[in-house]
């Protein structure tokens, strides 16, 4: 401030000088003297005020908030996208080759494991089945009297041997045919609902082509990728939480099972998490995310992540301390861990019972007095 008035005061008397027209050296010399004079007593007056404001001068604060530091439990999670499938999710087809003769259910409808859900058309082999039984019939009427004969040691054991023969032959090819109209059902594996039927009367079932989905979504199973990073951190029945963002909904649950191959494309391990899902509002491919606890800190330090600033020597944070009887600012150099969910660990620089400046942080430097509100 003395500089500026000063060089203020200096252009002020030159200017002055020059406005005036000194007729000869010696007029010259004596005004010079005179604002030479001028010059000290502005310095004078100058100090004076100066010094007068030094001994009122009042420090201007910053207002700033603080808070204690204090050990607490500090947990790091992973995030990765969950595939939602049901434990029971079975393509229905029947066993043999025949045209549709009858579709049993509709598409919503709750089934039983065995229940019927189409007939394939079993015409020929039930005509079969009639005609080999009349021959049946005949043929234990034939061994039946064999065996009457045989038993009294009348007529050949040949005899009686082809009649046995020829009724246990009937027999077995009556029970293969009616195999093969059992195998014309086509029946549901498993209790649960029937989801999409894929063929309708009239058409050709086989083996190779399913008529119809039925599935069960009482409980459900829900797959997550891992990266291969963290294969050290995660074990089998760890503690997981799972979103489903659709629903709205949050479950907790544990790691079922874990992968035992790394996927070469990806670089990446699959963890399986078994789920119940009574309500059947879990479904098969919605969208989910799973949650993983891969670190935790029982007495750890944390700030807010914006707290912490970096310099050409590293990071920094400010804390207030007491300096003379007066609350200043600090900055102190800090050494970060672990960031989730906005909040950092910090492994150095802070100690429980510190008071680190929550807010007007960016408006102090080390050494700022401040006022803590």
């Amino acid at each position: 401030m003395k500089k500026i008035l000063f060089i203020a005061t200096a252009a002020l008397i030159l200017s002055a000088c020059g406005n005036t027209t000194p007729t000869d050296d010696a007029a010259k010399r004596k005004q010079l003297q005179e604002l030479k004079q001028q010059v000290h007593s502005l310095e004078q007056q100058i100090h004076a005020l100066e010094s007068d404001l030094a001994e009122n001068l009042t420090e201007e604060l910053i207002n700033v908030k603080t808070t204690l530091l204090e050990n607490q439990k500090f947990e790091h999670y992973i995030e990765v996208t969950g595939t939602v499938e049901a434990e029971q999710d079975v393509d229905v087809s029947p066993e043999s080759a025949g045209v549709i003769k009858e579709v049993l259910v509709v598409e919503g409808q709750k089934v039983s494991k065995g229940q019927i859900l189409a007939r394939l058309n079993t015409d020929l082999l039930e005509r079969s089945v009639e005609e080999l039984q009349v021959q049946l019939d005949l043929a234990i009427t034939n061994f039946e009297r064999q065996k009457n004969l045989w038993d009294q040691n009348i007529g050949s054991e040949m005899q009686y041997l082809q009649a046995k023969n020829n009724k246990e032959s009937l027999e077995k090819r009556i029970q293969s045919l009616n195999t093969q109209i059992e195998m014309a059902e086509v029946q549901s594996p498993i209790n649960g609902v029937v989801d999409i039927i894929y063929q309708k009367k009239g058409n050709i079932g086989s083996p190779q082509t399913p008529f119809a989905k039925v599935i069960n979504t009482s409980n459900i199973k829900i797959y997550g990728d891992i990266s291969e990073s963290y294969i050290t951190k995660v074990k089998k029945g760890d503690d997981v939480e799972i979103r489903f963002p659709a629903l709205n909904k949050t479950v907790d649950a544990k790691i079922n099972q874990i992968g035992n191959t790394i996927d070469p494309n990806n670089r990446t391990f699959r963890v399986r998490i078994n789920l119940n899902n009574d309500s059947n509002l879990i479904k098969p491919n919605l969208i989910s995310v799973i949650s993983l606890r891969d670190y935790v800190n029982e007495s750890a330090i944390v700030v807010p992540s914006l707290f912490i600033k970096e310099d050409f020597k590293g990071h920094y944070t400010y804390i207030s301390e007491k300096t003379d009887g007066k609350d200043v600012a600090k900055k102190v150099y800090v050494t970060p861990g672990v960031t989730n969910n906005n909040m950092t660990e910090i492994t150095d620089g802070l100690t429980a019972g510190m008071q680190v400046i929550s807010e007007g942080y960016n408006q102090v430097v080390n050494g700022t007095a401040v006022k803590i509100n």
